[in-house]
């Protein structure tokens, strides 16, 4: 705890300011408990970037913490780029503080000499991906949390292709941040570097999204439509693109349409919990409407809510979601003629093996990469003479074509509306549409599980529970024996049928896979972004008919509740 104390009343002193000072006294003088969690570690950059609680301290989302990233990023960008006019993009969502903090990273990169396109208003982090190349800027930063609680913050950053930071940069920017002392953040703003940007980005995006997200697709005026935007930032943009393709009958959810850092009408603003759509489902239910659409706060998830075969309106999951949009599109590029063995679908590690039954169908590759959307840009980088057709993960994201190097909800709800006025104009559904697959290619079930462990204890909690999967690996899985180990942490798979090791040829990364004789697939990954670590189940078995659907999705679930048990989580 002296370490700790030590590290605090660096805090109380210059260059941090009179309110950060105080912040930090008041907690040392009440001996708070919460001192230990502000100051125990650095912030750092995972799967998404920083994230964190806001407040003072050296784990917390601060103007500090976010100057000292940022001038970490301006001396690495001004290494790269040294004899150019280097340019970044910046946009925030609807959490407290965003558009304050995103004025001090401008100001800090102004500072540094480098020009600075800042977002006047909040708006969506897939248009913060696509400006970085509509306006040929070597960065992009978004602050943004995602689908965190309102006392979250989170800064992403983008490189010049309008993706994450990947290998190698992202190491790179890790080291020059490191090296930055907070004595050595520049926050004396040039504002004549710093360029205020809006409309002129909204049209580009939406003619953009137009191109890549519509088809030949009849009576979309028949698709009766509700929209929620969670309080967040897809308000800006969903409303209009879908109006501009047609569709006529959308219905907002008006309690939730003002973007509202504190969402006062959930308990958490995520779309892949049922709870946050209610509102919604119940509007849906009300007017009788085909299709519910969600977004995060920063518009990248995208939750979905069609009617089953009685009726109900329920959530697809975003497995689900994924093989819908990846077989709608595979239809459309072959009925083009299209497809010439030059394209691929992108997922992750941690999806539905489905998506790949799919694309096999079609002789279209599946790559595969982990889990995180920056991998997924980062193959469209790969591959640049194949055509990426879409991609998506099992986390509610989905990206259609290049033009956007992140996932977006955006498009991604053009997406899904064309898919449903598709087959309603054919006297089908979205539901039969994805039942019909799974008699196709078998019911895959997904279920995901987290656990929430936080602060100190929590990260070693987690630290153990990875160690003994790996060092006393389970041999059989409700009654099927393990035959493949995946451990992408030690690059290796281990194959218990031949049993022999081969190397895995993707990044490293603390996720452990095992696979089963019966087609079982459970993963066990820490998030990158969140005190938690996740599991992730996947089952499956064929669908004979129409009539076996409940039973066999019975079937799956218990088949999972049993594997959930037997490994005591």
């Amino acid at each position: 705890m002296e370490e700790i104390l030590a590290k605090a009343k660096l805090w109380i002193n210059q260059p941090f300011d009179q309110s950060t000072q105080q912040e930090i006294q008041n907690l040392i003088d009440q001996n708070s408990s919460d001192l230990e969690d502000r100051f125990y570690k650095d912030l750092e950059f995972g799967t998404g970037g920083m994230r964190g609680i806001m407040g003072a301290g050296t784990n917390r989302i601060n103007k500090y913490t976010l100057g000292r990233a940022t001038q970490g990023l301006s001396n690495y960008l001004q290494e790269v780029y040294s004899n150019q006019q280097i340019k970044v993009a910046i946009a925030y969502d609807c959490r407290h503080n965003s558009q304050s903090l995103a004025k001090v990273v401008a100001d800090v990169l102004s500072a540094n000499q480098i020009k600075v396109f800042l977002f006047k208003e909040l708006r969506p982090t897939p248009e913060l991906s696509f400006a970085v190349n509509y306006l040929n800027c070597h960065a992009g930063i978004v602050l943004t949390a995602s689908h965190n609680p309102p006392e979250y913050n989170g800064y992403k950053v983008y490189w010049s292709d309008g993706g994450q930071i990947v290998p190698p940069e992202d190491k790179e920017i890790i080291n020059h941040v490191d090296k930055i002392d907070y004595t050595n953040i520049n926050f004396e703003s040039n504002e004549n570097l710093i360029s205020f940007i809006g409309e002129e980005i909204d049209e580009a995006f939406w003619k953009a999204s137009l191109k890549n997200g519509t088809f030949n697709v009849r009576n979309r005026e028949n698709l009766k439509i509700v929209f929620t935007s969670l309080h967040g930032t897809s308000i800006k943009l969903i409303p209009e693109v879908l109006k501009r393709a047609g569709y006529t009958q959308v219905h907002i959810v008006e309690e939730q349409k003002t973007p509202d850092g504190n969402f006062p009408t959930v308990v958490s603003p995520n779309p892949e919990e049922p709870e946050a759509l209610k509102m919604a489902m119940d509007l849906a239910k009300k007017i009788d409407a085909d299709i519910v659409l969600g977004t995060d706060p920063d518009s990248d998830r995208i939750g979905i809510a069609v009617r089953d075969f009685n009726g109900k309106i329920s959530l697809l999951d975003g497995n689900q979601t994924m093989s819908l949009m990846v077989d709608f599109l595979l239809k459309q590029w072959e009925n083009q003629e299209r497809l010439n063995g030059k394209q691929f679908i992108g997922s992750t590690i941690v999806s539905t093996d489905l998506v790949n039954k799919i694309a096999d169908s079609y002789g279209v590759e599946t790559k595969i990469g982990l889990t995180g959307f920056k991998w997924i840009a980062k193959m469209v980088n790969d591959f640049p003479d194949l055509d990426f057709i879409g991609g998506g993960e099992e986390s509610f994201g989905f990206m259609v074509g290049d033009f956007v190097r992140d996932k977006d909800a955006v498009t991604s709800a053009l997406l899904a509306c064309e898919i449903a006025a598709d087959a309603k104009s054919k006297g089908s559904s979205l539901y039969k549409k994805l039942v019909e697959l799974y008699l196709e290619y078998g019911f895959y079930k997904e279920r995901l599980i987290s656990f929430v462990k936080k602060g100190k204890d929590g990260a070693a909690h987690i630290q153990q529970i990875m160690a003994d999967l790996r060092n006393n690996p389970i041999k059989e899985i409700d009654g099927s024996p393990v035959v493949k180990i995946c451990d992408y942490q030690a690059n290796s798979e281990i194959d218990f049928i031949t049993n022999s090791t081969r190397p895995l040829h993707i990044p490293k990364s603390n996720v452990l896979i095992y696979h089963t004789a019966d087609g079982t697939k459970i993963a066990a990954r820490p998030s990158g972004t969140e005190p938690k670590i996740k599991f992730y189940f996947s089952v499956n078995k064929p669908l004979h008919s129409l009539e076996s659907l409940k039973e066999t999705e019975i079937q799956l679930n218990a088949k999972i509740d049993r594997i959930i048990k037997e490994m005591n989580i």
